[in-house]
């Protein structure tokens, strides 16, 4: 990024600030991270981020400006449009546009993990998990021989689901979800993307920790049937 200095305004939890860092790293990006308390936005955080959210990407120019990217694929596609190393996006347009519409895909995920993870009672909770188990079917038939999303080559759409798949190492510890059961491909990818260096350095060790404790600040119906 022409010798920019780059710091990732982010959150431990956030799976969207995930993304941005897994690409980071498999581009060999050295970068800092610096957290914000999203219950009590800094000011400075408010003044620089249009949406009030994180990740944002701060960019230290040579001539003392600093550059703002807010918004995680903006982020990410903006990492894979200037740096080298190994490409994260297909070079073939039709299917980078695919890439593309699977990312937005795994973003509806995220939207519906929220319902699941915040369900207050059983009826809420087996509703979301009944959409989760049909959404991930068609990812299961969208894949390959594997190990990653289009085959041998780590792509943007592996760095959006680690995070997703990373919800489910901390649910089903606390009580067996079986959104991902009878998914073999679906199984053997999060595996995969589990033990990528990227997606382990994404989150802090405290990571497990912290998702129980905003499951129990939300009365999440997972931690009722685990009791």
């Amino acid at each position: 990024m022409d010798g920019a200095s780059l710091t990732l305004v982010s959150h431990p939890l956030c799976p969207y600030v995930q993304r941005a860092a897994i690409a980071l790293s498999e581009k060999g990006i050295p970068f800092e991270r610096r957290d914000v308390d999203l219950s009590a936005r800094p000011a400075w955080f408010s003044a620089i981020s249009p949406l009030g959210k994180v990740p944002l990407l701060l960019a230290a120019q040579a001539d003392g400006t600093e550059a703002v990217l807010f918004e995680s694929m903006a982020i990410c596609e903006y990492i894979e449009e200037t740096q080298g190393g190994s490409p994260l996006h297909p070079g073939d347009p039709l299917t980078r546009a695919r890439h593309r519409g699977w990312i937005e895909f795994g973003s509806s995920i995220l939207a519906d993990l929220w319902g699941f993870e915040t369900a207050k009672d059983a009826v809420a909770y087996e509703t979301k998990r009944r959409t989760l188990i049909d959404k991930f079917a068609r990812i299961e038939a969208e894949l390959g021989a594997g190990p990653f999303f289009a085959g041998a080559r780590f792509s943007l759409v592996d760095a959006v689901f680690a995070p997703i798949f990373r919800y489910f190492d901390v649910f089903d510890a606390i009580a067996p979800t079986s959104v991902l059961d009878g998914l073999p491909r679906t199984r053997a990818w999060r595996a995969e993307l589990a033990m990528r260096p990227s997606v382990k350095g994404a989150v802090p060790e405290s990571y497990p920790a912290r998702l129980t404790a905003f499951l129990e600040t939300h009365d999440a119906w997972l931690l009722k049937r685990a009791a």
